[in-house]
């Protein structure tokens, strides 16, 4: 009668919005061909329909849609293009396009194939232009400094031969440059005897490797003379600067020359002829200038011109960029749908939450309207073998919480969420490890700036690190209040405590009550209102007292989580009707759990109470080792061996009870359906269907009892041993929090206040820099992680494992919104 009625109850309460995952349809789409590219469109903006590729296996290439899907690839090369090319010339892609109507997408191809040619023209151009400018340049800096090398030559008979019309410049874009050169190489006759110079200009990384060829080239028969050039010459290909050096090769002999141009022309030099004629060089310097001051202007036009072409593309580039995508999403869709028979249609599958049949036909109708289809779109629910995708609707709160659960594993379809409990169990314990209030008002100052700033941070791209703490703004806000909570239960602002709720409820006995050969505090009034009596600090029974609260503490917390995750699981086998579940595993490790532990916490809070001196760890070893001796002085309440000696009776016999009732009860249960006594596919989890794609009722029809027996055997193993070894595993609440306040005590009594005690401004200015440099930066950074991650231990492996499968798989709708720049 009782069960009857807590079944009503529970049948009447209204589910939660995230206790468990939306109901999702199998979907069948069948679209006229006129129609398709306007309607998977029109699906996009609504976000909420997700597609079975029906076209698994054939290769992107055997697909229908496979060349616009080439010509949106293409595009997009073109677009990024664009955006390099706007980026190298330090120009800014406008974040606000101008509104425009949208052009077809063939339009938009040309548009782009007239972009990028004319780009490309430009940039040849310019590149042409530069490549000129730089030989001129560099000409014009030999002129300048091998004129110094040559005037120890200039009474030398040789000096009519320094031209060396052998080494007019190779280059083909410096012929048309050289008419007064050739003039004056023609008029002088070479001389095959005399000794003779190559000048040019070479990378100063390269001079040292240079000058050492050019030795053992022509065996120590040369003179080499550098000087640095004056200015540094722009490489057009990569746009960097790069230093130079110019260089004077002072040789003799036809063999040397061919020689040294060949080393020259490896090592990337450019050789220059200098004439000694005074007079010529001048003439050559004022030609070389001219031109220069020439090729200057034209560049500058050509940067200008190039630099207004990329602006008008860039006002519309994000648009045309989020286009491109599009279309290419929208194809990549269509390459999933199927044709029919009469090659008019395609027809598609896919999954939509059940809220949104309305919505997703509505739009339907809309596309059918658009493109002007005579005939309209097929929408309609099938039956589906394969299990369902895992949806949950959130916010800009729950998100976050959901991705911590998510990264463990996607919830089953429709089994419990620990999402809806992580809100507030994930910062509670966070806290616990972390509880110092002054920290915990760090830590919320930062989240409120995190979250004043949400509007203009989420529109920003963001670094890997800055990302994440955004996306977690909400969890920081609540890490950071229980971070208080539990700082005021702790009694401790950056380690010391406050008299903050009133008077403390101890005194010293004498005057030397620090000293740890008296008898300490004793108490003379009520117990301190609210958390840890500040006068417990510096006292000697300080640590004992801590220690006993903070473990006592995390066992109580750690039992009562676990608790909640096995009461999940009964959720679980309620919702999908599986009594096996409930019968043989809910019931027993309820049991098996609070026979023990839940036994251990209840000594806990009585010994609180009643303020007795019992040794619990006396009381726990000999309930197994001896249940049946009196307690003496150990005994908390009238009752307690019998209840502990059947306490442990009911923990025996929970473990057989998982292991053995239920493989045998499904063999039965299997024997009798194959029989024909009954027929029906169990409802348990233990058995579950097969739910790959394409799979065949009789494939239900397989029953492996060894397999069933030896997977229950591993499941009871794992939850006794668990048992024990989770609630050990929250001890480490205990640990952190012992961990983070006496590391507080120690930065502030050795840093700062040991700084305080001098007279030194300057001694304390660094106490006090050293102290804020710990406090940001181990405490508030390593610790804060440190705790964060024990507190994600805590949730996947002890508090998750009582219930969540966590093998399903998200629901990724086709959706724009979800399209990032990333996306090419």
């Amino acid at each position: 009668m009782v069960l009857e009625k807590m079944e009503k109850f529970l049948d009447n309460i209204q589910p939660m919005d995230l206790m468990r995952s939306e109901k999702m349809s199998f979907v069948q789409l069948i679209i006229p061909a006129e129609s398709a590219h306007r309607a998977i469109s029109y699906l996009g903006e609504v976000g909420l329909l997700q597609f079975r590729d029906l076209n698994a296996d054939k290769s992107p290439f055997q697909r229908t849609f496979v060349n616009q899907v080439k010509r949106c690839g293409e595009m997009s090369r073109k677009l990024r293009f664009f955006k390099d090319q706007i980026n190298k010339a330090g120009l800014l892609s406008s974040a606000h396009p101008v509104i425009e109507p949208d052009v077809e997408l063939e339009e938009l191809e040309v548009q782009l194939a007239e972009h990028e040619h004319e780009l490309i023209e430009m940039n040849s151009n310019s590149e042409k232009l530069q490549k000129s400018y730089n030989e001129l340049l560099e000409f014009k800096m030999v002129l300048q400094k091998a004129v110094g090398f040559l005037v120890s030559t200039n009474n030398h008979a040789v000096a009519e031969e320094t031209e060396l019309h052998e080494n007019v410049y190779s280059n083909d874009h410096y012929g048309d440059t050289a008419s007064l050169l050739e003039q004056e190489l023609r008029s002088v006759p070479p001389n095959q005897s005399g000794l003779r110079f190559i000048s040019g200009i070479i990378p100063r990384s390269k001079v040292l490797r240079f000058e050492r060829m050019l030795f053992r080239a022509t065996r120590g028969n040369m003179l080499f003379n550098q000087a640095p050039a004056d200015e540094e010459i722009m490489d057009p290909v990569s746009t960097e600067m790069v230093e130079k050096t110019v260089f004077v090769v002072f040789f003799s002999g036809e063999q040397a020359r061919t020689k040294i141009l060949k080393i020259c022309e490896a090592f990337g030099a450019n050789c220059y002829p200098v004439s000694e004629d005074i007079t010529k060089q001048r003439q050559i310097t004022r030609e070389v200038l001219s031109r220069l001051s020439e090729l200057e202007a034209t560049l500058d036009a050509g940067i200008r011109h190039r630099n207004k072409a990329l602006s008008s593309i860039g006002y519309q580039l994000t648009r045309w960029m989020n286009r491109v995508k599009r279309e290419k999403a929208v194809y990549d869709t269509l390459n999933m749908l199927n044709f029919d028979v009469t090659k008019k249609c395609l027809v598609g599958e896919g999954w939509c939450p059940s809220f949104a049949k309305a919505q997703i036909q509505e739009t339907l109708q809309r596309a059918t309207f658009d493109s002007n289809s005579q005939v309209g779109i097929i929408f309609h629910v099938m039956d589906a073998l394969e299990s369902p995708p895992t949806y949950f609707r959130t916010n800009h709160f729950t998100n976050a919480f959901q991705e911590i659960v998510d990264a463990y594993g996607v919830a089953r379809y429709e089994e419990a969420n620990p999402a809806v409990y992580t809100v507030i169990t994930f910062p509670f314990l966070f806290a616990v490890m972390f509880g110092d209030w002054g920290h915990g008002i760090c830590l919320l100052m930062g989240a409120l700036i995190l979250i004043a700033r949400e509007s203009k941070l989420s529109s920003q791209k963001l670094g890997s690190f800055m990302e994440m703490l955004f996306g977690g703004r909400y969890v920081l806000l609540l890490m950071s209040l229980f971070s208080i909570y539990c700082g005021l239960i702790y009694n401790e602002f950056f380690s010391v405590p406050f008299h903050i709720f009133g008077g403390s409820a101890y005194k010293c006995r004498d005057t030397t009550c620090g000293d740890a050969h008296t008898a300490g505090l004793v108490k003379y009034q009520d117990p301190y209102p609210f958390g840890v009596d500040p006068s417990w600090r510096g006292s000697r029974s300080e640590l004992p007292f801590l220690n006993s609260l903070k473990m006592k503490m995390s066992i109580l917390l750690g039992v009562a989580q676990m608790n909640l995750g096995i009461i999940l699981s009964y959720f679980n086998a309620r919702f999908f009707a599986s009594s096996l579940d409930i019968r043989y595993q809910f019931v027993p490790q309820i049991i098996f759990l609070n026979s023990l532990f839940g036994y251990l916490s209840l000594l806990v809070i009585i010994k609180w109470c009643s303020g007795s001196q019992a040794d619990l760890y006396h009381v726990m070893i000999y309930m197994f080792l001896s249940p049946t001796d009196d307690l003496g002085e150990n005994q908390l309440f009238w009752g307690q061996r019998p209840l502990q000696i059947l306490l442990l009776l009911l923990a025996l016999i929970a473990v057989p009870w998982m292991l053995f009732p239920k493989p045998f009860i499904l063999k039965k249960l299997h024997t009798e359906r194959f029989q024909g006594r009954t027929y029906g596919i169990l409802g348990t989890s233990e058995m579950e269907l097969d739910m790959e794609p394409g799979s065949a009722r009789s494939h239900h029809e397989d029953f492996n009892f060894s397999e069933v027996f030896v997977h229950q055997m591993i499941h009871s193993i794992e939850f006794v041993l668990g048992a024990v070894s989770n609630t050990a595993s929250y001890l480490r609440l205990w640990a952190l929090s012992l961990a983070h306040s006496e590391l507080s005590t120690v930065f502030y009594e050795k840093v700062l206040l040991l700084a305080w005690g001098y007279q030194n401004i300057f001694i304390r200015l660094i106490g006090l820099a050293v102290f804020a440099f710990a406090t940001a930066f181990i405490l508030l950074m390593m610790e804060t992680l440190s705790a964060f991650l024990h507190a994600l231990r805590l949730h996947w492996v002890e508090f998750q494992n009582k219930f969540y499968h966590g093998d399903g798989y998200k629901f990724k709708p086709f959706s724009f919104a979800s399209i990032t720049e990333d996306d090419d």
